[in-house]
């Protein structure tokens, strides 16, 4: 039976930075389960779950660090005791756009997390208004809605974090 371990990786972007994780993984005889990566910046980051046989366990976590000799840094979370429950309730998707400013983010995490909102994938992004010429904000995000949650509730504290966000959430697998 394997072992469940999350890594996070990160690492200068250029070509065969994927491969060569996958083949640490695959050369110990590792299952890619999921994962979520994009180029930012400049630089290469991802989480990846994996499964990996327990024999293979110590190899593969050597093989791991020796991905920092070619500019490759990778954490390895795993055997953290009992994992948190998956959060219950209708799944939703959350898309906005408004103005950009300072703390936009922190302001909507904090709406979201005063709903008891949780967040299962979130993307952001800034580009120029087509329009204005001005930084403009997207976010989309899979959550999880508790059970009592009003929607319309959640959309409007999220609306009066910037006068002009439009915001939307849409019930998913409906």
């Amino acid at each position: 039976m394997g072992q469940e371990v999350i890594l996070s990786v990160v690492g200068r972007d250029r070509r065969g930075l994927v491969d060569a994780l996958a083949s640490a993984i695959a050369g110990h005889d590792g299952n890619w389960i999921g994962s979520s990566m994009a180029r930012l910046g400049g630089e290469f980051a991802g989480i990846v779950q994996v499964d990996i046989p327990a024999a293979r366990r110590e190899a593969f976590l050597a093989a791991l660090v020796a991905l920092g000799e070619d500019g490759i840094d990778v954490t390895v979370r795993g055997d953290q005791g009992p994992q948190a429950s998956a959060a219950g309730g209708p799944a939703a998707h959350l898309h906005l756009t408004g103005a950009d400013h300072v703390g936009i983010v922190r302001d909507i995490s904090h709406a979201l997390a005063l709903a008891n909102v949780t967040i299962d994938q979130l993307h952001t992004q800034v580009f120029k208004g087509s329009m204005s010429g001005q930084d403009m904000f997207a976010a989309e995000a899979d959550i999880v809605l508790p059970d009592d949650l009003d929607v319309a509730t959640l959309r409007d504290a999220l609306e009066r974090i910037a006068g002009d966000l439009v915001v939307e959430i849409e019930p998913k697998g409906i």
